[in-house]
Order: structure tokens, then sequence, then C-alpha cells
């Protein structure tokens, strides 16, 4: 199985909509969706991410599943730190992520960091990992201490139309990347394609083997702006 974990376009988050500009990267990215042959399109139940969806259920009449648990992180992303203000962890410095000793906390002691630490991001992400592996054993891999046991191997191909924070949360569980780090060192763009595999294997057991992070390949074929920093917008 080949899981597309996909971020919505560009948004206006006010009215939670596609800009003008998100739009035509939803046309895109539906697309590349469309050659890549997906079989399976679920959403987000948030505005921007269902538009994101649209083309490419149009393209491969198919219609999108929504997962309520799949919506972006929020009030648990706020941390008051370094300064006091409320704000959102993705807003941070990442070099805070890094110095004074926080890059080499491990995976279990991750939330240590400093900005998690002031924040309830530990909550959201035990959500999104419960949720996330209900959601793969429904499509036939049943989590195991650290491996996936496959219970219907399947060559589907399947879409999930979703958020930055989110997705970026869901990676780190699934690749075992310790939240701090994907934070310090990870971005993902409007319409990124991140693809994960779960490969069928003999011996009836998979892991989640990452194809590629993020890649905007299919904006740059239609010829749209890449320039701009999406952190900048989270």
């Amino acid at each position: 199985m080949l899981l597309y974990i996909i971020r919505h376009g560009e948004p206006d988050y006010k009215t939670d909509t596609l800009t003008e500009k998100g739009q035509l990267q939803a046309e895109a990215v539906g697309r590349r969706m469309e050659r890549a042959g997906i079989n399976k399109i679920f959403s987000s139940p948030l505005g921007r991410a269902k538009e994101t969806a649209e083309p490419a259920c149009r393209m491969l009449g198919l219609q999108k599943n929504i997962e309520e648990w799949a919506h972006e992180i929020g009030e648990e992303r706020i941390t008051t730190f370094p300064d006091g203000e409320r704000k959102s962890v993705s807003l941070l410095q990442n070099t805070y992520f890094r110095q004074n000793g926080n890059m080499d906390l491990p995976f279990d002691r991750a939330y240590e960091c400093n900005g998690f630490r002031e924040s309830d991001m530990k909550s959201a992400v035990e959500y999104i990992e419960k949720n996330g592996n209900d959601f793969l054993e429904r499509l036939g891999y049943r989590y195991e201490n650290g491996v996936y046991r496959i219970l219907k191997p399947n060559d589907d191909k399947v879409a999930l139309f979703c958020h930055a924070a989110f997705s970026r949360a869901w990676i780190s569980v699934l690749l075992h990347i310790p939240i701090h780090i994907m934070w310090a060192s990870f971005d993902y763009e409007f319409t990124g394609v991140t693809v994960i595999e779960f490969k069928n294997n003999k011996n009836g057991i998979t892991a989640p083997l990452c194809l590629n992070y993020s890649d905007i390949s299919h904006l740059y074929a239609e010829g749209l702006n890449v320039a701009e920093n999406n952190l900048s917008q989270m």
C-alpha cells in the first residue's frame, strides 16, 4: 500500500477556504493524484482540506471520505515560550528546538524540549497516533510493537488531504522521529505530497518507509509560483 499525505492548498484561514492560488494548487495536485492512480481518497473535516481534495475526486470519479481525527492541531500547539505570549509552536524560531542540548533529546523525551514543554502537544500527538493506528488497521495494517501486522495485503494507493502540523505530527509517529526534530528540520509546503510505503512482505509484517516528503513537483510542472515560505502562514 502507498499512503499519500497531502497538505491543503494556500488558504484563507479566516474563511477556511482556498485562495485563487490555492485552487490552482489543488487542481495541480489533483492531476498528480490522477496520474498516480489513487483509488481511495480521505480528507480532514476542515474546509481547506476538503476543497483541496475536490479536483482529485472529480478527476478520479471517487468520493472523499471524511476522517474527523485528521483535523488540524488547535489549542494544543499553543505555547508561551519564550516570552509569555501565546503563539503556535510552528511560529517559534527553529533554533530553540536544537540548542542547549535539546537536539539530543530522544523520542520518548521530546516533549521536554523548549516550546513543546509549555504546550499540550503531547496529548494532540497521542490522539493522532491512536486514531492513525485505527485508520491504518481499517486499511489492512495493524500496529504491533514498532511494526505493522499485514491483515489484508493490498496494492491500494490512498490519499489523505490534511494539514501541516497534523502531517508533521503523524509522520513523526510513523517514522519514529522526535517531534521537536520534525519541527526544527521539516517544513511542509502547500499541497506538499509525502508518500509512505507499507510493503506487503512475505513474512506478514511491514513498517512505513518514506519515499518522498512534502514534494511539490506538480506545482513546478504547472508553472506555479513556489517561492513563498509556507511556515510563516501556519
